[in-house]
């Protein structure tokens, strides 16, 4: 792949959708369970940082049978949020974030989640990553989410060449047709899971291995 053009990102985009039909990123089901439910997609998007779907799903499904609003957050203590979310990663710190962000979100913007990405990231614990994903699910705006799938096979694929997620976004922010933003992300997450793996990708797998620069690729199946 030779050039980043919107030609290129329509056919990834157009090949991977019909390759991966029904399978979305564990927070876009939840987006589509939830009826796009701000709170609980941001919630939902803290407690999966670093942690396997499996784990982050059954965390997700005992926290909000205890709390789905803010102020139902704030009547549980850390202890109590840490047990229901055990064993996700870092989940004595999640804890400390979920009941910081679910007080701001009650004291600064009247118990809603805000739906701009500049006053998401207002909020302490809330990064680029996980305020990008809560304006796509959430609101359906567009929003470009770099996670480290994103960073990755962007890479992989040559339509970028960058050195962290923050770089890829500001270059993917430039290049990436803003009709594909919204789904760009869960796209590439879902077949970063299945076949363009960090360590040796299914490329014989790959329905887009026609378009891939393969870079940094030394060891694939």
């Amino acid at each position: 792949m030779r050039h980043s053009t919107p030609d290129i990102f329509k056919e990834i985009v157009e090949v991977l959708q019909g390759h991966l039909k029904d399978k979305v990123p564990i927070i876009t089901g939840l987006s589509q369970r939830q009826d796009r439910n701000p709170f609980l997609i941001l919630i939902g998007t803290i407690l999966s940082l670093r942690t396997k779907d499996g784990i982050t799903d059954k965390a997700m499904g005992r926290l909000f049978e205890k709390a789905r609003t803010p102020g139902e957050m704030l009547n549980l203590t850390d202890e109590e949020i840490e047990r229901l979310i055990y064993p996700v990663g870092f989940y004595r710190k999640k804890a400390r974030v979920i009941k910081g962000i679910s007080k701001t979100i009650i004291g600064q913007y009247n118990g809603s989640v805000p739906d701009e990405l500049d006053e998401l990231l207002k909020i302490k614990g809330v990064g680029r990553k996980t305020a990008n994903l809560v304006i796509i699910e959430a609101f359906g705006k567009p929003g470009i989410c770099v996670d480290i799938h994103v960073h990755r096979i962007s890479n992989r694929l040559g339509v970028v060449k960058t050195r962290n997620p923050h770089e890829t976004e500001d270059a993917l922010r430039k290049i990436l047709p803003e009709q594909y933003w919204i789904i760009y992300n869960a796209l590439l997450v879902t077949f970063g899971q299945d076949v363009c793996k960090p360590v040796s990708p299914h490329c014989s797998l790959c329905p887009v291995e026609y378009l891939c620069s393969k870079k940094g690729v030394h060891i694939h199946r």
